[in-house]
């Protein structure tokens, strides 16, 4: 009786990348099948590099979500987000450059120019075609990028709808290298809870926030730890000035109490386990143009 040789397993990275607010979170959310980058409709959204792990059969997948690209570098967060960003080229086995439908704008050749020069198959990923008024547009679209650069494939998609997500996956599995997976099958993130539960609270206060609170805010857990079955969570919602953490807190508080809620029912979700959570409002001027307050943070190059 002669035995059957083992199937091949496959294994990379895969790095995303674009201009802010392309729908690159969303992406990497709709692709695992579960939230662990967080979204909003305001650019910038995401600040750190997050691994998002997809295991299926013999193909392992690990996608690096990144801040989106910009041209410009006012602050010491903005440099560290870009450093983030263009750094997750280097040693991926692919990467998903994202724009929009119809949109090509100079920040999507800025983006471009940062991996001109990689040797990894990259992949043009169209998304939000959903929200193109005249579709017939789409394809003189795909025809102009397409001489932009000697990309692998062009896929286009809905992210948030779930269109042509399959397509991608397939294209994305042709990259993958002959290795063992890297991370157990049922691990979808390399980032702690601790982590996850900060960036949580952070997405609430992006979508209840207008333009300009949002970008002047760092979340920071002082405290989280288990007791019996209840999770007891303190984390501290820092702004640049005293004026910020009014319109954090809100008329008679009702803001920052909205900003726990919502934030409790996706953390509760998060650890399928009931939380306490207690906000704290702090003014700590100057924080997003301070290396060591990011270091601080957890805004490090690791």
């Amino acid at each position: 009786m002669t035995s059957t040789p083992e199937q091949s397993t496959y294994c990379g990275y895969v790095a995303i990348l674009g201009r802010p607010n392309v729908g690159k979170s969303t992406l990497l959310n709709h692709l695992l099948g579960q939230k662990i980058s967080i979204t909003s409709r305001k650019p910038q959204t995401t600040r750190h590099r997050v691994l998002g792990i997809k295991t299926e059969a013999q193909h392992q997948v690990i996608f690096v979500d990144t801040p989106g690209i910009h041209k410009s570098e006012p602050k010491a967060i903005n440099r560290y987000m870009n450093r983030a960003a263009t750094s997750a080229v280097n040693d991926v086995d692919a990467v998903l450059f994202v724009v929009e439908a119809g949109r090509w704008s100079d920040e999507d050749d800025h983006v471009l120019a940062q991996f001109k020069a990689t040797k990894s198959p990259v992949i043009l990923v169209i998304n939000k075609i959903d929200k193109l008024e005249d579709k017939a547009t789409l394809l003189p679209f795909i025809e102009s990028v397409s001489d932009k650069f000697p990309f692998k494939t062009i896929v286009p998609v809905s992210a948030l709808r779930g269109k042509q997500l399959e397509e991608l996956e397939q294209e994305i599995h042709t990259c993958l290298p002959e290795s063992i997976h890297f991370f157990p099958e049922d691990q979808i993130t390399d980032r702690s809870q601790r982590f996850m539960a900060a960036e949580i609270i952070r997405e609430k206060i992006m979508r209840q926030l207008g333009q300009e609170v949002p970008y002047a805010m760092a979340v920071e857990i002082e405290q989280m730890k288990q007791e019996g079955k209840v999770w007891h969570i303190h984390a501290l919602i820092l702004v640049e000035r005293p004026g910020q953490k009014n319109i954090v807190i809100g008329k008679q508080g009702q803001k920052l109490k909205t900003i726990g809620s919502d934030a409790r029912k996706d953390i509760e979700t998060m650890l399928d386990s009931k939380v306490m959570l207690n906000l704290w409002v702090k003014v700590k001027g100057g924080w997003s143009d301070d290396e060591r307050a990011l270091r601080s943070l957890g805004y490090d190059e690791h």
